[in-house]
Order: C-alpha cells, then structure tokens, then sequence
C-alpha cells in the first residue's frame, strides 16, 4: 500500500490544499495584474458537479435494479463507449421516456398506495430511455454534452434525456439555471 502523507512525498501540504491556497492567493494579489475572475464553480466548467448518490445517480432502487440485470444494459449498451454512440442509440432506440415498458408491469390487484402508481409496487421490463439514461450516467458527462443534449434538433427524446440527466444528477439550486429558458418549449411539451 503507499503511503502519500505530505511528509514521506515531500509536499508540506496535501496538493488539493496547496491548490485551493493558490487560488485564493491569485485572488487576492490580483491574479497577475488583469482583473480576477471568480472562480469557476459547478456547472459554470466543463466539468459538472454530482448532487446525490454517486452510484445509483437517485434512481428508485427498483428502477436501478431493473437497468442492471437488463440484457440490454448488460450486453448492447455495455459495447457503446461514448457520448456520440450512446446519442445514436437515443435516435434510434427511444420511443417514449416511462420508467417501464408498456404492459410489462402487472399491477392488477394492488391496492391502496401502491395501486398503478410508477415506480412502486411489482417491476416490470425497464425502458430503454431509462437504460440509455443510467448509460449517459456512466459516462460522467460534462457541461458541454448536456447542453448538446438538451438542444439537439434531431429528436425530442434526445432532449428529454438530457433534462431527466439534469434533475437526476444536478444540486437542486440549479436546476431553475438549467431549465428556466425552456420553459416555454413547444417540442417538449408534447412528449
């Protein structure tokens, strides 16, 4: 096992102090003489920030277990290595964005809480917009790929993917950044 304590690699301080020391020190000296610039934080990068469970991306555990025993998950998104591909596969494969296959929930007999609400009760065949979702998940995506999402032009199932990527993995905080100029999206609406 190796140790990486700041004494034995020579470092007084962890590298993740000594970064944020100096930015916080750029900040204050001026930052070389232009005019500073906030830091960049979140999902103002490229790199995007995780809110939640970093594994399970807050699906309903259900759902979750669903995508990964799916032969579809397991065998043909498991062969799709990048964004491009995983897009291409939206395009072709998504027809709706229900959790669950049509008809392949049986939820005849349930009652009370449980009876035909989504989610809850008995599974079924998961989708494959929610398969192709948790796929996206795994790619860790940036800022840039999501926005190329959620203003594609060549299917409203490509956007729609892109917002449910939005409010399953993004701080609530920004969630009104991210959808507040799509509002009014007529294409969305009708999905």
């Amino acid at each position: 096992m190796a140790n990486n304590s700041p004494a034995l690699t020579g470092n007084s301080q962890p590298q993740h102090q000594a970064a944020a020391a100096a930015a916080q020190q750029q900040q204050q000296c001026g930052g070389g003489g232009g005019a500073t610039k906030p830091a960049v934080s979140g999902k103002q990068g490229n790199v995007l920030p995780l809110w939640g469970n970093e594994k399970t991306m807050n699906l309903n555990p259900m759902i979750l277990t669903n995508i990964l025993s799916s032969p579809y998950f397991k065998v043909q998104l498991y062969e799709l290595k990048t964004y491009h591909e995983v897009v291409d596969e939206i395009y072709f494969k998504v027809t709706h964005v229900e959790p669950w296959e049509k008809g392949s929930r049986k939820t005849a007999g349930q009652t009370g809480m449980c009876g035909g609400v989504r989610g809850v009760g008995t599974g079924g065949i998961v989708s494959t917009a929610f398969c192709l979702l948790y796929k996206l998940f795994t790619l860790k995506l940036t800022r840039k790929q999501v926005m190329g999402l959620i203003t594609h032009t060549d299917s409203p199932y490509i956007r729609a993917l892109g917002f449910m990527y939005i409010r399953y993995t993004q701080p609530p905080t920004d969630l009104w950044d991210w959808f507040e100029s799509f509002l009014d999206d007529e294409e969305l609406s009708t999905l």
